[in-house]
């Protein structure tokens, strides 16, 4: 039998609700309640049967009652009085209209502790998980609960294991994520994914006496971490323990009702970044598809007092994926592996010297990306953008260290013959295997391209830029020199301060430099005249947009916008001089009143040269001598005008669309001309057939 049989069968489980007028975003909070019950009940059933196989018919026909149901206790997945002491499932209860509600809720209060805190039988103050008390006073509202209740208890998953009914649980979630982004849908993982996911670790692992600890930060509903224990085993006959940990109340129950039915699975509630359940673990394996995009606002308090060291930066507060990035190398044991999903943003956010590029530069100086795969697009069911596998490996092997290998897998998936959501394409066995084995040789290939790690680097080389007038002067060269306090030694002074007896910008001169009078009619207090008038005047004035001229009881200075430069008249002789390109500052500023000044507005006036930041990007050489050759050289060649040197900052940018630019094959004008004649004799032809 194919499990997926039933997930046309379980969907439609939602025309009942349709029909009852709940609204189609509600629908999966209608239905993650009831398929968690009949996961539980199925598997309860099963293990029951299972226990009689393992002691044996004539043993288990002699063990008394009460020592049988601890038995069953005893084996941790859960317990139902109904189910093990009256014999009664779901579907036997729904055979009785009469007494259906009431053996519902003795049905229901029959489990153990846990599964009812984790299908939130029990109303309170607390979480409620799957909420299914919620759901039943709704549907009991609507008068369908009888009907929507039989439709679940209708199928039957007792024949089928923990691996098959985690396949089936993907597919119904992902009809979720098709109608509600609420569910975190965009978190759902597709099963071709996971499968890729699952051949990278596998390829990565040997047979071992030892352990194998797989951990998911974000296991969301558990596709993905169960997803990739159940190939392990699969393959390897090595005993695996799963972790997990979730905050989304509902997607966490799933997952904790699926772990109770495998040999050695923990899964924990709540929120990884600021409270790891798993704080004293290191695991073998990691792996995460955290969400993308998502503001960390809501706790940045924690994140940024968080004592243990995970984060070496905090990026943009609109997207914590780096974050999940940098807890998971956190994570890894001395040898561990790890394949985490990310979108673009991962790869390319954030300047040089950004906490996003720092992060980057700190996992490649730290040597630990093995691997960047593209995925293709429209491959996940609530996005239709590309998303990359990071590959991680603590302990690279000798060949592999200093290197990155790139595999551009985008163009590898296969349509499907019937979308799902935004999902229009998978990637087939063939394409997984194909990708699996680019990983492993690890060399350059059609699908692949391995660099050093440097590669990704590049300089941010910081300059200040001295502009000069048309006759190629800057007002540097008038800077008057002054004795530095600290060393006793002349430098040149950063501005020449005037000693102003009067400012005229056209329409408005002011003769005062330090205000202490206003009028009382119309101004409150000094501050008042200072914030109502000077204040705006002074911010408003633009030597180079009005007739700005400074006046001292000699000279006089402005700005020449058609020579770019400032000029310095003498008022006796009317003789004129061109300072050079530089720029008239002016300030004002309110001074309380002191034991010695009265209050006052200060104003002063500077001329200062024109300089202006900028930068260059430029290629990157981890020999520093050599890297900073290729600085000057590339300045030398690239930069025309007078500059400083100000700060260098290493900035680490992935690019695959740079890194397997295809040149598109450009048709020979020929072809082109010929193409235009036969549209030009087409036109003709049914210009002529108009008119006729």
């Amino acid at each position: 039998m194919n499990i997926l049989q039933y997930e046309s069968k379980i969907w439609a489980t939602a025309d009942l609700l349709r029909g009852s007028g709940i609204k189609e975003s509600e629908w999966p909070s209608f239905m993650m309640p009831f398929f968690a019950l009949l996961m539980i009940e199925s598997r309860l059933i099963r293990m029951f049967e299972e226990l009689k196989a393992e002691v044996g018919e004539e043993t288990f026909g002699k063990i008394q009652q009460e020592d049988l149901y601890d038995l069953i206790k005893d084996k941790g997945q859960g317990y139902n009085s109904y189910i093990f002491e009256k014999d009664l499932s779901l579907q036997g209860i729904c055979k009785n209209d009469k007494s259906f509600e009431t053996d519902l809720e003795a049905y229901l209060e029959g489990f153990d502790g846990e599964t009812k805190d984790l299908l939130g039988v029990d109303t309170g103050d607390g979480e409620k998980f799957l909420d299914i008390r919620g759901v039943i006073t709704k549907l009991k509202a609507k008068k369908v609960l009888l009907g929507y209740t039989k439709l679940w208890a209708d199928i039957d998953l007792k024949p089928f294991n923990n691996s098959e009914i985690t396949t089936l649980e993907e597919h119904i979630k992902r009809k979720w994520a098709d109608i509600s982004a609420e569910t975190a849908g965009e978190q759902y993982t597709p099963d071709d994914v996971i499968s890729l996911i699952s051949e990278i670790v596998a390829s990565k692992i040997e047979e071992s006496d030892k352990l194998l600890k797989i951990y998911d930060c974000t296991c969301g509903g558990g596709n993905m971490l169960f997803g990739v224990e159940d190939r392990i085993n699969q393959k390897f006959k090595r005993l695996t323990q799963t972790y997990g940990q979730d905050w989304n109340d509902a997607l966490y129950a799933l997952a904790k009702i699926e772990s109770r039915f495998r040999p050695d699975s923990k899964i924990e509630h709540g929120n990884t970044l600021v409270d790891d359940k798993f704080d004293n673990e290191e695991f073998d394996v990691v792996i995460a598809n955290p969400p993308y995009g998502v503001s960390w606002s809501g706790y940045s308090k924690d994140i940024r007092n968080d004592k243990t060291e995970r984060f070496k930066y905090l990026p943009s507060i609109s997207d914590g994926q780096l974050l999940f990035m940098q807890h998971l190398i956190s994570k890894l044991d001395a040898n561990g592996i790890g394949v985490v999903v990310h979108n673009g943003s991962s790869l390319f956010s954030g300047e040089a010297g950004s906490s996003e590029s720092n992060i980057r530069k700190w996992m490649l100086d730290n040597d630990l990306v093995e691997a960047l795969i593209q995925l293709p697009t429209e491959e996940f069911f609530n996005t239709n953008i590309y998303t990359y596998l990071w590959v991680l490996n603590k302990r690279k092997d000798q060949i592999k260290q200093g290197k990155v290998l790139l595999i551009d897998a985008s163009n590898s998936a296969t349509p499907l013959k019937k979308k799902k959501g935004e999902k229009k394409k998978e990637l087939a066995e063939a394409a997984i295997n194909t990708v699996v084995d680019t990983l492993n040789s690890y060399t350059d290939s059609s699908l692949s391209k391995l660099v050093n790690k440097e590669h990704f680097y590049f300089n941010k080389q910081n300059i200040m830029l001295t502009n000069v007038d048309i006759n190629g002067l800057t007002f540097e060269s008038q800077l008057p020199l002054k004795e530095d306090k600290k060393t006793g030694q002349m430098k040149q002074a950063s501005s020449m301060v005037l000693a102003p007896v009067s400012l005229t910008d056209g329409e408005r001169e002011l003769t005062e430099f330090t205000i202490m009078k206003f009028d009382a009619g119309r101004y409150t207090s000094l501050l008042d005249y200072f914030e109502q008038n000077i204040k705006p005047f002074i911010s408003a004035l633009d030597y180079k947009e009005k007739p700005l001229r400074v006046s001292t009881s000699l000279l006089c200075y402005w700005y020449d916008n058609d020579q770019e430069t400032l000029i310095k008249e003498d008022l006796k002789s009317g003789n004129k001089e061109n300072l050079g390109c530089g720029k008239i500052i002016i300030k004002s500023v309110y001074k309380k009143e002191t034991k010695k000044l009265p209050e006052r507005i200060a104003i002063s006036i500077e001329l200062t040269p024109n300089y202006e930041k900028d930068y260059e990007i430029i290629p990157f050489n981890k020999d520093e001598s050599i890297n900073q050759l290729v600085i000057s050289k590339h300045m030398n060649k690239y930069v025309g005008r007078q500059f400083k040197y100000l700060e260098n900052t290493v900035g680490v940018e992935i690019n695959f669309k740079k890194e397997f630019y295809r040149k598109t094959k450009l048709r020979s004008t020929k072809v082109i001309q010929t193409e235009l004649i036969e549209l030009n004799e087409k036109l003709a032809e049914l210009e002529n057939e108009f008119f006729l």
